[in-house]
């Protein structure tokens, strides 16, 4: 599997705090080893972004991503679930 980010994504994450980067860092370690590990909390999204997947990296910061192409995975967006879903 290869991890691409979109340019949003990286202006995102960009803004995360040190603490967040940190906790993104083990999150993709288990999300390469089974994107659907238990502590990700990975799920399909549903309305306006019915195609796209969510993880979470801590309490309230999550990636949003897409899986769509073949051994590819886009990491689409990151922020808290006010910022991406409000």
């Amino acid at each position: 599997m290869r991890i691409v980010t979109s340019k949003k994504f990286d202006k995102q994450f960009k803004k995360q705090t040190l603490r967040v980067k940190k906790q993104f860092r083990k999150r993709i370690e288990a999300f390469l080893s089974d994107m659907y590990d238990p502590s990700l909390n990975t799920h399909k999204l549903s309305g306006e972004l019915q195609d796209l997947w969510s993880f979470n990296v801590t309490g309230d910061i999550r990636v949003i991503f897409d899986k769509s192409p073949k051994d590819v995975v886009l990491f689409v967006a990151i922020g808290s679930h006010s910022e991406l879903y409000g």
